[in-house]
Parts: structure tokens; sequence; C-alpha cells
């Protein structure tokens, strides 16, 4: 296929900070240059923002507006897993090593370039012989295996369009996946290894594929051994159909603007969006910014970059920053399919070691963990000195959390990236440069080169300093989402519709400028807590608690109250040091009750001041996240109220809420 510059030779984009809009549609257009293309484009992008449809004698509250449409590489045609692959072993570097797999169990495999060519030509191979082609839809619900990567790759390689469903979601949230995208395949296992056991899942994709859907195949990769129901002629074995294929496969060249794959959210207010990713536009940015952020500035030194994304495969921020964007630098990575404490809580730290991790990119929630887990400290006996980079995502990380993770597992000098971006923008939009000497703990400091943000009232009229407003894109990405799979009404209406006139794209979440002008991210705009007519962040609020030495993880939400308006409900996990501290016997009694609450309202009081303090402080085993590591504060104020629960299915550790709800339940009777 074409032929571009290999990597090491391309131009140094990181000192670039385009400030017009030809410097930066020139920007992103040596940023694709770094890709290997079939065919050129002709257009770079287009921009074609909402326009109103509606008459002038119409309110603008209630006008119509067309949606949207952005294109970027338009006449450029491109193979993504070409990119991510092929171009290396054509380069020389197919011996390179691609990825480094830990299993929960401790089995391990190291896989080349060269090896993970001939595999993902197996499984494109095998794709097409189950009648799987060009637009047809792949739903994948697999944990983070070699064989993820294998198969979405190879949906890549053929123009199939892939979505990747969490493993550890149920049988509910894979069904609504299957049949919203209208797949014609799905992937899964016989079992996953999950905290030390193997777990049958293939129970949950048979239910999720029986009724009426698209689904033709069931591809089933045998990994725990468990005993699984078995539909003959619809069910196939991946070591029966991938592992006998051919290793050889001609790839052909896609249009820019094909989708590559979708992005469900997380569904935490209505049912998840499908957010659909284009190929062209999609790598370009993924490629670039995992250069920037997380490649070593002495390209000499890249050859001994081992990254680590902590991320589960299904999750956004793999995609761009566990696939993508490191296989398309020809990056060297660890992935591990176990959760961070089985067998034992220093498993990261092991990994590190054992693979002389360089940069280690993670969410704020694990960091949160760590520190529970190690409230002295991380021990000696681990060599973290390979570490050069550190990253948080998934939400603002506390600067508490932050501090610690930089003393503990960077020696107190390593830089420190908060990366705030999401599942719609596809890669990094905000983030302190990895080249700073200087950083704020909790700030993301500012836009990238080729974006930039805005924080704006409900008018669109720039906030002043230290005033809370809402982010928006005004200059977006390569990468941003297209639209909404079968829905492109809800993508108007959920992104475009607030800021149309200005063709300003609303993030949802509530942020702030300091007084040098940097960004901090408050959290979700519906998450905002307005007591006695003061706007608060749950976000500030939560850091404030985990600044305090008994609290390791916290989630704050707001909870009716008929004189301020909102009350401030705060459930915390308690650390190792309030064990030690508070009287027995626990969370049931009265007197523990009342002295953890007292001691963190005062605490926040002192943060924050007496406005911030919470109403009530809940003790839990844990509060729900989901997957991206996000806080479920619209489940916490239902649980807390006793009202019905919304959508649970995106949770990571689901089985957390019937605990709280029996916890608040028992709050409830006792204050009746």
């Amino acid at each position: 296929m074409g032929v571009t510059p290999t990597i090491e030779a391309t131009a140094d984009l990181t000192a670039a900070d385009p400030s017009t809009e030809a410097e930066r549609i020139a920007f992103w257009e040596a940023a694709a240059g770094r890709l290997q293309w079939e065919q050129p484009w002709h257009t770079a992008h287009t921009f074609t923002p909402p326009q109103r449809l509606s008459g002038a004698e119409i309110p603008e509250a209630d006008a119509e507006y067309s949606v949207p449409v952005i294109e970027w590489f338009a006449g450029g045609t491109l193979n993504v897993a070409v990119n991510c692959v092929d171009r290396h072993v054509a380069a020389g570097r197919g011996g390179n090593v691609a990825l480094h797999f830990e299993g929960e169990p401790g089995d391990r495999r190291t896989i080349t370039y060269a090896q993970l060519q001939r595999d993902v030509s197996r499984a494109a191979n095998a794709l097409l012989a189950l009648g799987i082609g060009r637009g047809d839809r792949v739903v994948i619900y697999l944990p983070v295996l070699v064989e993820t990567i294998v198969i979405t790759l190879a949906c890549a390689r053929i123009g199939a369009v892939h979505s990747l469903v969490f493993g550890g979601f149920s049988a509910e949230a894979l069904k609504f996946r299957v049949e919203d995208t209208g797949a014609k395949l799905l992937v899964t296992t016989d079992g996953q290894f999950r905290r030390g056991e193997a777990v049958p899942v293939k129970d949950n994709a048979d239910a999720a594929v029986a009724g009426t859907n698209a689904v033709e195949h069931v591809l089933v990769i045998r990994r725990t051994g468990s005993e699984i129901a078995w539909v003959q002629g619809r069910d196939v074995w991946w070591h029966e159909t991938v592992d006998t294929a051919s290793d050889v496969h001609q790839p052909e060249a896609f249009d820019a603007e094909t989708p590559l794959f979708i992005m469900y959210t997380s569904g935490t207010t209505g049912k998840p969006k499908g957010l659909v990713h284009t190929m062209g536009g999609y790598l370009t940015q993924a490629s670039w910014s995992y250069e920037y952020l997380f490649a070593n500035p002495d390209h000499s030194a890249r050859g001994r970059d081992v990254h680590w994304c902590t991320a589960d495969l299904a999750w956004v921020t793999a995609h761009t920053y566990e696939m993508y964007g490191p296989l398309a630098n020809g990056a060297t990575q660890v992935i591990f399919e176990g959760t961070p404490n089985t067998p034992h809580p220093g498993r990261h730290f092991e990994i590190i070691e054992r693979y002389q991790v360089t940069s280690y990119y993670t969410a704020p929630t694990l960091v949160r963990s760590l520190m529970g887990w190690f409230p002295d400290g991380i021990p000696d006996t681990y060599d973290l000195s390979s570490i050069r980079l550190l990253g948080t995502v998934g939400e603002a990380v506390n600067p508490e959390a932050w501090r610690w993770m930089r003393d503990q597992l960077g020696r107190g000098e390593v830089p420190v990236i908060d990366t705030w971006w999401q599942s719609e923008t596809g890669a990094t939009i905000l983030s302190p440069r990895p080249t700073d000497t200087a950083f704020k703990p909790g700030c993301a400091s500012r836009a990238l080169p080729g974006v930039s943000t805005r924080i704006v009232d409900e008018a669109g009229a720039a906030v002043p300093p230290n005033t809370q407003g809402f982010i928006v894109l005004d200059r977006t990405g390569p990468a941003m989402a297209r639209t909404v799979w079968g829905d492109p009404q809800r993508y108007l209406s959920s992104y475009w519709r607030q800021y149309a006139r200005q063709g300003w794209f609303l993030a949802g979440d509530g942020a702030k400028y300091d007084d040098d002008g940097d960004t901090w991210i408050l959290g979700r705009t519906d998450d905002v807590l307005n007591v006695s007519g003061h706007r608060l962040s749950t976000i500030e609020i939560e850091s404030a608690l985990v600044s305090h030495p008994w609290v390791t993880e916290a989630g704050v939400c707001p909870v009716a109250d008929p004189t301020t308006g909102h009350a401030v409900a705060a459930f915390v996990v308690l650390s190792a040091a309030a064990a030690e501290a508070l009287p027995a016997p626990g969370p049931a009694d009265p007197v523990f009750t009342r002295r953890v609450t007292a001691e963190l309202r005062a605490h926040v009081a002192r943060e924050i001041g007496p406005i911030a303090k919470p109403a009530a402080v809940v003790v839990v085993p844990d509060v729900p996240k989901t997957r991206s590591g996000k806080i479920m504060r619209r489940l916490l104020t239902q649980l807390y109220e006793g009202t019905g629960l919304g959508d649970t299915t995106s949770l990571q550790n689901e089985p957390c809420i019937p605990d709280i709800a029996r916890i608040c339940g028992a709050r409830r009777e006792a204050a009746q």
C-alpha cells in the first residue's frame, strides 16, 4: 500500500501551537502525514455547523436546527490496521515487541509486531469466511486479552465496524448494544478470570442474542475451560475458526470517513448513546496525541519505552491510548487482564517492575484505592524506577491523590499529566504538557495544539476567573465523533443545540479558569449542587474529603432539602487509619456514625467553608463507578432518597448497589 516517512523521520509537531484556522488545519494535515495513506486527501477539513431551519418568528428556544456535519481528509484512503501493524513490519521492526500480556492467573505472552500481523490476518480471513464484510457491525464482549486486540484490528482491516463491550456488563447491557448496532457477529469467551475465579459469561452472551436481532454467529474464545451451552450452527470456536485460517491477507484501503467503531457512553442519563468514530480523522489524532503525551521526548530513547494504560479495552481511553495510538506509533505496551488487587494489592507494582513500564496511565479511582491499600506508602521492595511519566484520566484527579501518585510512583519528580477528554472527542483535549516543570495538582491546564476550549455561561458569554461555567469546544479535532448511531437528532440535541449559533460543542462538564487562565474541571454540570444559592462542585467537596486520612474514596451528591434547595450527602469509604481511630463496632453503631460525621463535616468546613459541609455522611464499602472510573452520583442521590434507580448496567462494581441501598434504608428507618 501507500508510502509515507517512517515515524522517526516525521516532522516534530510537539512545539506547534496553531492560532489561526488555517494554521490549525495545516497542523492536522502534518499530523495525518505521519500515517500511511493509499490515496491523498483533496480537502483537509469541512465543518458545517448547525443551521437554523425555523423562521425569525420562532423563539430561539423553540427553533429547529440542522445536524452538524464534520469531515476530515476527504478523498483520502487508508487502512487502519496496516498503519498499526503492517507498516512497522515492512519498515524492519517486525521483531519489536507490540504487547506484553499478563493474565490474571499469571499466564504471560509476548507478541511481536510480526506475530501480531499474522494473527490479525488470520482473524481478518476468518471474519470474511463468517460473512462479515465492509460496514457490518461486530460486537466484542471480551476482557483484556491479546485476542481482543487482534479481533478489533481485524475488523478495522476489512472495514467492519466494531463495538467493544466491557466483559463485566450484564446480559441486558450487552443485548441493548447488539440490537442497537444491528451486529451480525458477537465475539465472546467461555468464561473470564475475575478476582481469582473463573466466571462463566457465555450465558450472558446467549441471553443477549436471544430474540430478534441480526446476529448470525457467536465466535467463542476458550479462556477458562468453563462448561457452556452451545448452539450448533450459530456458535463457532476461535481455535477452530481463527487459528486455522491463513495468516496472509491482502488489505484494502477505505475512505477516511468510513466508520471505524461505535463507542457507547455510560448511560448515566437515558439509554446509552452510540458515538460513531471514523477511520482517518480518529487515527490521525490518536496517533499524534499518543506521541505528544506519552512518547519519550528523546527520540533515541523511545526504543526503551513501555507504555501501560490500565483501562479495560472497551473504554474509549483504551481504544485511543491502549490500542490505536500506541500501535500506530510502533510502541511496546503492557495489557493486563485482571483486577489491581488480585491476588494482592501490589499486583500493578509487580507488573511495572517486571516489564520496566515507563508511562503509567490510570484512573483517579484506582489511585485512591492504592492510597487506601498502602496507607504507609508503597513498600520499597518494588522497583518503580523505570517510570518517567504518570497520567490520569476519567475524572479530575483529587489534588491529594495527585500528590500521592507522584510521590509514591514517580519519586516526587516525574511529570503527571491530568488529561481531560471524552468518548465524544476521541482523544485528549486538555492536559499539562509532559515537558512542564511546574504542575498544579488536579488541574487539566490548557488545550493541546490543534483544539481549543472556552468556559462560558448559558448565553455563551465568557466567565471571569474562579467562576464556574460550561466548558465547550470551539475548535474540535479530527477524532471528534461524527454522529450518534441511528439517531443524528440526538447528536444535535445532546451536544450542539445549546450553542448552535456559535457552532460550539457542549461537553457537559462544569469548569472554571484560575487567575493564570488555566482550566479546572469541576465535574458534570448535572452534578453541581445549589445550597442556599451557592453553586458547589461535587469534585471539590470529594477532594476535600479524600484529603482527610480517614477517607479512601468519596462520592458526593445533592439531596432535596426544603430550606436550602439542595443538601450535601457524602458517601465515604474509610481507610485503615479510620478503623484504628474510631470506636467499635463500626458503621451500624450510632456513636461511630456521629464521630465520623462530626469529624468530616468539620474537615470540609476548614477546607472549603461551612456552606459545603455535608448534611449527611454515609459510610459505605464502595461507591458506584462506571467502567471509566466516573462516580455515578445520580445513583447515590436515588439510593439516599430511596427512589427508583436508573440504569445501572454500565457500572464496574454493580454488586455494591444492594449494600448501599441497605445502609441508606436503615438510615431512613432510624430517622422516622
